[in-house]
């Protein structure tokens, strides 16, 4: 590659996002590469703070990159890439929470009598031990059960200003609301953590 080439290559992938996509829709995959540059930090976070488990995010952003640009072209505003894909995080992120949660459901049905005396002496790992149940531990835990049971939007605004500590306007662009429904969502989801918890505090 001569030296006017590279920085011509350079040049393009200097652009800005909705250039990239344009080029990345003609075919240049080197396009799509720097979108990912620019995106996987923030994806990751984003992903870490609704799941709180680093693997889980690391499938989910992966997944994201791949369903992103499969639908690259049904992208009607290409300047928005990145809030976006940071909405296709959030909502794989909540499909796998649910996901999780079902798992975990059936990990706790007692399922065929037959087993019964196998369950009975494997320990379930999802239980709280005794020496779990006090101070800090459970008290984190029962913050997590509350974020967990909080309707989506309000745990999704949560993590993400609260948590996370995005901008509210970006937060309002992923969650695709007002800012002013974000702060509504997130003083709604602290309040209820704090009547949960009166009792804890």
């Amino acid at each position: 590659m001569s030296a006017i080439t590279a920085r011509k290559a350079r040049t393009r992938l200097d652009g800005s996002d909705a250039e990239l996509v344009r080029q990345t829709l003609r075919g240049a995959l080197h396009a799509f590469d720097e979108l990912v540059r620019r995106y996987q930090r923030q994806a990751t976070a984003v992903a870490y703070g609704l799941l709180s488990n680093r693997d889980d995010a690391m499938e989910v952003v992966q997944d994201a990159f791949f369903k992103s640009y499969d639908k690259l072209g049904t992208l009607s505003k290409p300047e928005r890439f990145g809030p976006w894909l940071l909405r296709i995080v959030s909502n794989l992120s909540l499909n796998r929470r649910r996901s999780r949660a079902l798992r975990k459901a059936e990990s706790l049905d007692f399922g065929d009598p037959a087993d019964g005396e196998r369950s009975a002496a494997r320990p379930d790992p999802h239980a709280i031990r005794p020496e779990q149940a006090a101070g800090a531990a459970e008290l984190k835990t029962i913050l997590r059960r509350e974020i967990d049971a909080l309707p989506a939007k309000q745990r999704q605004a949560l993590v993400l200003f609260s948590i996370e500590k995005l901008p509210q306007a970006e937060v309002a662009e992923l969650l695709d609301c007002s800012v002013e429904a974000v702060k509504w969502h997130v003083f709604t989801a602290r309040k209820k953590l704090k009547d949960k918890l009166k009792d804890q505090l």
